[in-house]
């Protein structure tokens, strides 16, 4: 009688961690198709903003974007997320409500913090007309064009997926 006991006490602490689980696997899901690119149709197979709208409501990003510059908006997220097997530590928006004066490069960027091989975001970035930076410096990008943001120091990569990216 103790066994099915406490194994019924296991599945239920353990239930919690599947829901986790199954969660952050629904929310890289939904940003990888922001990101997929579909050849057919010559555009993204689904759009950036409920992407982002999942982090928002999990818990992972503000509502309003760490800073706004130009066109992007440059969001920090409040805990490391997977993604691609790494951990997604930023994501940047390009898109335009309102014109500002010059070019726009719809589409989105995914930040990682690098721990072991990128090699799927370097396969994803090549099937999906997206640009990879394995070597990305987030101090050059964030803190050289004044945004007042900044990430821990470590190894850091970016996968771009933007209109200019499936356009090369």
């Amino acid at each position: 009688m103790k066994r099915p006991v406490a194994l019924a006490l296991l599945a239920c602490a353990l239930l919690p961690l599947a829901a986790f689980a199954a969660d952050e696997a629904a929310l890289e899901k939904g940003l990888t198709d922001a990101l997929r690119y579909d050849r057919a149709k010559g555009e993204r197979v689904a759009p950036s903003g409920p992407a982002l709208q999942a982090y928002i409501q999990a818990g992972y990003l503000d509502l309003k974007p760490s800073v706004r510059a130009d066109y992007t908006d440059y969001r920090v997220l409040k805990k490391p997320a997977p993604f691609m097997g790494q951990s997604l530590v930023l994501v940047e928006e390009e898109y335009m409500s309102q014109y500002i004066g010059c070019c726009v490069d719809e589409g989105v960027s995914a930040v990682v913090r690098v721990a072991g091989s990128t090699a799927a975001m370097e396969k994803f970035a090549k099937a999906n007309a997206c640009t990879f930076q394995p070597k990305y410096d987030p101090a050059e990008e964030l803190t050289g064009r004044n945004l007042g943001l900044s990430l821990p120091v470590g190894r850091y990569a970016k996968l771009s997926c933007h209109e200019n990216d499936a356009n090369r």
